[in-house]
């Protein structure tokens, strides 16, 4: 794998194999010029968020997910279910946590940091949690 750097700038964490995830099926969150749908947030999906995305047109229910798996999302998919929850639309609980250390950079040009930062999975010390800064996972 090239060099991909996460939201703090620093090597991209491995996100998850179960499922398979990542635009490339290599359990990272990062892009490429093939990926059209930028599938750069390292999200944890709720039944909420499922059923929101499904409303919107993207069943991911679908490719096996249910609540409380790990998937990479697209930003735009992210910041939609951001965007309906500041607005009043879906509940908190439909915005997936996003583990910050396996979220691509690329993700920042559509999302500042502080908004990620108020949905991290968990908490943040100084951008780096666990060791190593990869969450300890």
């Amino acid at each position: 794998m090239t060099s991909h750097l996460n939201v703090f700038r620093q090597p991209l964490a491995f996100f998850s194999n179960r499922p398979m995830t990542g635009f490339y099926r290599d359990g990272y969150c990062r892009t490429g010029a093939a990926d059209f749908g930028n599938h750069a947030v390292a999200g944890v999906v709720t039944e909420e968020f499922l059923d929101f995305s499904a409303s919107q047109g993207n069943d991911l229910r679908t490719a096996g997910l249910t609540g409380g798996c790990k998937w990479c999302l697209c930003t735009a998919r992210w910041l939609e279910a951001f965007q309906a929850y500041r607005d009043g639309r879906i509940g908190r609980n439909a915005v997936p946590r996003v583990v910050l250390e396996a979220t691509e950079d690329s993700a920042l040009r559509q999302v500042d940091l502080d908004t990620f930062r108020q949905f991290a999975a968990e908490p943040q010390t100084n951008g780096v949690n666990g060791v190593n800064g990869v969450n300890g996972h």
